[in-house]
């Protein structure tokens, strides 16, 4: 249960790539995931996107957060934030930030991009400390890469078994993300029959996860790109998350 919200982020962050068009998403959109350990209700995270300016530029300034509830809080409290600041023009993000307390377990940071030097500055400060590190061009951070692959359509040309790979800042390093298509099939959520993608991220097995590929994601396959379910199996237990809420969604929610 401690990283069940990175788990969220971790999964949504994968879920769509190619060259961008049109935003698949605005300004007010919002959706809630409601999150099962087992059979038991763990917690929620939602996502929100607002509007922001940053250097004076133009940026969608979206939130994550994410948090247990009721017996498992009492077990176990979580309370997470994070943040992007993204380019309206770029799809790239100028500054994350990153609060969470897992149990007591804290991290305070925010982290400073400078695209065009490849470079982005991470303040800790919860340890009072600052580094700077290279990052690929067009790096995201954990946040942002949601959003900026979510305006990748082309994933619906991909083939059966066919992996894509991308970067991705977070715990100061660029880790690159192997997904692998598996498919489609229409699944039922609590807002109708969805038509919907399936993915499968690859993994480090032997921490967290059961197995190299032991992570699945059903994804809506309209022009939204909304997750719609999440199912893991852990080194002790397994974790499904289903949309819950949603609102200020750019184009309307397909249901059959």
């Amino acid at each position: 249960m401690k990283k069940l919200f990175l788990f969220f982020l971790l999964i949504i962050t994968v879920s769509s790539f190619d060259s961008p068009q049109e935003d698949a998403y605005a300004v007010g959109e919002w959706f809630k995931f409601r999150i099962h350990y087992g059979i038991v209700n763990a917690g929620y995270a939602t996502l929100e996107v607002k509007d922001a300016t940053i250097n004076n530029k133009k940026t969608f300034h979206v939130v994550g957060k994410g948090y247990t509830t009721g017996m498992s809080r009492f077990f176990f409290k979580v309370d997470d934030l994070y943040e992007s600041y993204i380019d309206k023009e770029t799809r790239n993000p100028y500054q994350f930030v990153r609060k969470i307390d897992e149990g007591g377990y804290t991290k305070n940071q925010e982290g400073f991009f400078n695209q065009s030097s490849n470079r982005v500055v991470v303040k800790d400060y919860k340890h009072k400390t600052e580094k700077t590190l290279y990052i690929p061009k067009n790096t995201q951070d954990i946040l942002s890469t949601f959003y900026y692959l979510r305006n990748h359509p082309n994933i619906d040309k991909l083939k059966i078994g066919e992996a894509v790979a991308i970067d991705m800042f977070f715990d100061d390093e660029t880790t690159k993300f192997k997904l692998k298509f598996m498919g489609r099939e229409n699944i039922t959520t609590k807002f109708g029959i969805v038509p919907a993608m399936i993915f499968r991220p690859l993994v480090q097995s032997g921490r967290v996860f059961k197995e190299q590929e032991s992570l699945t994601v059903w994804i809506s396959d309209d022009d939204n790109k909304l997750p719609l379910r999440i199912k893991a199996s852990l080194a002790v237990g397994s974790i499904k998350a289903d949309i819950d809420a949603y609102k200020g969604l750019k184009t309307p929610f397909k249901t059959k």
